[in-house]
């Protein structure tokens, strides 16, 4: 468990009683402060209350979450929208739907934990394919028998160190009667010109093989997942999962927080191409030294100290400047941790300068995965 943090408002914290610029978390576009988001959270819990107390497939389905589920439609271009109690839960609802239509799963061996959980509940054989490696899942999809549905998972934008899944490669693999899963909870609200996410911005048609997951705590700032995909999917999904059925829906304020939110990124581009400026700004700066990082729209920036003093340094440097130390402990990540920041469209130049020197300061630093920072641009 990380330590305990105040969150003051869209760039700063609390810690050790300093006021700190925060580059943690998720909250792309910091909507978790924004004031609009905040008002619709509160008139909903006035009007609605806090819970409906029962599964949507009994009494408990209330009316806002057809308006959330209709304006994620509207802004992601898909058939049907489905929401979930928590992003984690979409890739686990998603699987329960598809469960009795699937032979093989082949999972990317960096994917989510959520992917991982999910693939164990098709109740089918699982196949691990080498990370971001078409050739190897195109080997792996060979030795499957003729008449195999497979189901391919993976995350959009991986969230470690910012990489970008070949989704238009993967589709192409694929057999007639392949489903592509996608976890997209770091692309989706970001990624993309529109924002759609990583199928997006890989240039992929929306089409009946492609399953969209998403959660709503991280571009929208808010709490819930989403299941994005064809009427027909949606339709099974909700007939086949037991985790649906039987569990409570998204607190309906959070859910008109959510709307709110979904409504201010679909309408506001300036969000993205902030965002994005200071993507540039940062990778660019980084872009010929050891911390060089993929060079892709991902906010993340992630870099581990290869000793424990070098670690030591960073984190006393960051304090120095006034910025929080980052530094998490994540599954699949190097055993002493990395530093993680994610860059958001509020945090000002002069924070990001700032980060930015901090971390070419000190040495003994390397960009995480350093093998996978030559991915090109999108």
């Amino acid at each position: 468990m990380g330590p305990a943090l105040q969150q003051l408002d869209r760039v700063f914290v609390r810690y050790q009683g300093r006021t700190l610029v925060y580059f943690g978390g998720c909250d792309y576009f910091r909507l978790a402060f924004h004031p609009g988001v905040l008002a619709a959270a509160r008139d909903a819990t006035v009007r609605y209350g806090l819970n409906v107390a029962a599964s949507r497939a009994t009494t408990g389905n209330h009316s806002i979450y057809a308006e959330l589920e209709n304006e994620l439609v509207r802004f992601f271009e898909v058939d049907r929208a489905l929401l979930t109690p928590s992003g984690y839960a979409t890739n686990l609802v998603a699987a329960q739907g598809m469960a009795s239509h699937v032979t093989h799963a082949l999972i990317d061996e960096q994917a989510h934990a959520s992917l991982d959980d999910a693939a164990e509940l098709l109740g089918c054989q699982v196949l691990r394919f080498r990370h971001l490696s078409p050739s190897d899942l195109a080997e792996r999809l060979r030795r499957l028998p003729d008449a195999a549905r497979p189901l391919v998972l993976t995350d959009g934008l991986f969230a470690r160190e910012g990489t970008i899944a070949p989704l238009a490669d993967y589709l192409r693999l694929l057999p007639r009667n392949g489903l592509l899963l996608v976890d997209d909870a770091h692309g989706a609200g970001i990624l993309g010109s529109s924002g759609r996410g990583t199928p997006e911005i890989c240039g992929v048609r929306r089409e009946n093989r492609l399953i969209q997951t998403c959660t709503l705590s991280k571009a929208f700032g808010t709490y819930g997942g989403a299941i994005l995909g064809n009427a027909s999917l949606i339709g099974r999904i909700v007939r086949q999962s037991r985790q649906f059925a039987g569990s409570t829906p998204l607190p309906p304020p959070l859910a008109a927080a959510a709307l709110k939110a979904v409504q201010i990124v679909r309408s506001d581009p300036g969000l993205r191409s902030r965002l994005a400026d200071r993507v540039r700004l940062v990778k660019d700066a980084l872009c010929k030294t050891a911390l060089a990082q993929p060079q892709t729209p991902s906010p993340v920036i992630a870099v581990q100290a290869r000793t424990v003093p070098a670690a030591a340094r960073l984190r006393k440097d960051l304090l120095r400047r006034g910025i929080y130390p980052s530094l998490i402990r994540y599954p699949g990540g190097p055993p002493r941790g990395f530093f993680r920041f994610a860059l958001s469209s509020e945090h000002t130049h002069k924070q990001l300068d700032a980060l930015t020197a901090s971390l070419l300061s000190v040495s003994g630093l390397a960009a995480l995965g350093e093998n996978n920072t030559t991915q090109r641009r999108t």
